[in-house]
């Protein structure tokens, strides 16, 4: 039944949201210093009802997409592998299919949809294969509390850098795993490990070695002045950062759960992040870099895309309307989210490609990169700023564009797929912020 496709002004369509729970008026919302958004109400949105699915529709394809990507096929649709075990318990990676690594972005964000959805077991399996193989625990190493970003399937690093957005994402799943499942011992102790790695992120004091190129010095993730997330963690007389890294969402969680000590500097981080989507995103299509200087322009160095839209960019929107989701303390998100489905709607909204320049000419699908012409993990992150977009109808559009899209599979299934899957998640509620019990 499809009833609701049939309404045609926005009225009708805000009357029906609030008839099936999925929109609350600001007037009846909870305010204050916690906004009026998800954190304050327990409220989420949930876009797939809005435009006419049912909640038992929705539960069935986040969970075939779920179970395709974690349990499928092997050779075309999985990229989640059993390992064996040890004496922490079993063990599992989150693959890059077609660059054959296991990487701190898949495996966070796998252990980010394992908690959401309640998958204990795979969560911890992650985990331990995360701890087992990636992380750095010589303290003479230069990356030492932090996890190798790239490694082999067989555990052996092919690289001894990190990248904070897998620490961000593993930090937050673990404090949501310790407030839906209570801590446990040794490395399952869930909150302990997100505190131990928050305060690394903060205060790990530079450590030098020598490296193929010379010296090797790795500090802290987080730039002090302003309170921004690096690119990396690597010392370097220009450091610069990575927009889709900025986590505002999460940062607010941290500035109450997290070490006591920096919960300030979290809330101000939010801040900071904030006002810098303004800064970086482009004022007429809403497009951000894949690196950015601290001002927000572009930061044009020896890798591919930038200063343009590319793969890490598709991930700006989701962030910012996440935290307009959950904490309705930016109202210039909304702006944004209007902006960039604005610009991809000109752009036709099932034939777009996957990178722009900032001011909107499409460079088509970059050589030697593995994405589609029309990616999913695009699809799903523009369908995202939904969450802010102030069009309700336009947004209905992309909102109808991810469900019309399958889950990804084949060589390309890895990124896609798990932005896919998340952003499934965050359109149908089941990706929410689980609070201390």
């Amino acid at each position: 039944m499809r009833s609701l496709r049939q309404f045609r002004s926005f009225t009708s369509l805000l009357l029906v949201s609030l008839a099936m729970g999925c929109f609350v008026p600001a007037s009846a919302e909870k305010t204050g210093q916690d906004g009026a958004g998800a954190y304050g109400t327990g409220r989420y949105p949930n876009l797939f009802v809005a435009d006419g699915h049912t909640e038992s529709e929705i539960h069935a394809k986040i969970d075939a997409a779920y179970q395709q990507l974690f349990h499928g096929d092997p050779q075309t649709q999985a990229i989640a592998f059993a390992a064996g075990s040890n004496a922490n318990g079993p063990l599992v990676y989150v693959t890059d299919w077609a660059n054959h690594d296991v990487r701190t972005e898949g495996m966070s964000y796998g252990m980010m949809i394992a908690v959401q959805l309640d998958k204990k077991a795979e969560f911890d399996a992650i985990w331990n294969w995360a701890m087992t193989y990636m992380y750095i625990s010589d303290p003479k190493a230069p990356s030492y509390e932090f996890f190798a970003w790239s490694c082999k399937t067989d555990g052996t690093h092919n690289s001894e850098g990190a990248a904070p957005d897998g620490e961000s994402y593993f930090a937050m799943a673990l404090l949501f795993a310790s407030n839906r499942w209570g801590d446990g011992k040794g490395i399952y102790n869930y909150h302990a490990e997100a505190d131990k790695l928050l305060r690394a992120m903060v205060h790990r004091q530079p450590i030098s070695a020598p490296g193929k190129y010379g010296p090797h010095t790795v500090g802290p993730m987080m730039h002090t002045d302003p309170p921004m997330i690096l690119f990396v963690p690597e010392v370097m007389p220009d450091p610069f950062t990575d927009p889709s890294y900025h986590l505002p969402a999460f940062y607010e969680l941290w500035a109450r759960w997290g070490p006591k000590e920096d919960r300030a500097f979290w809330a101000r981080a939010a801040e900071v992040s904030r006002e810098f989507f303004v800064k970086t995103a482009n004022p007429v299509t809403g497009l951000a870099p894949s690196y950015a200087n601290f001002d927000g322009t572009p930061h044009a160095n020896r890798f591919p895309q930038s200063d343009e839209f590319g793969y890490d960019a598709w991930r700006v929107a989701s962030n910012w309307s996440v935290d307009w989701s959950w904490w309705h303390k930016a109202p210039a998100e909304q702006e944004l989210s209007d902006r960039i489905q604005s610009f991809f709607a000109k752009q036709g909204i099932d034939n777009y490609g996957p990178v722009y320049t900032l001011d909107g000419k499409d460079k088509g699908a970059t050589p030697g990169l593995t994405h589609e012409d029309h990616p999913a993990g695009l699809v799903g992150t523009n369908a995202v700023a939904g969450l802010a977009a102030t069009d309700a109808m336009r947004a209905r559009r992309f909102t109808e564009a991810l469900w019309n899209t399958p889950t990804p599979s084949g060589q390309n299934r890895y990124y896609d797929g798990l932005l896919y899957l998340m952003s499934l998640m965050h359109l149908g509620g089941e990706f929410r912020i689980w609070n201390p019990r």
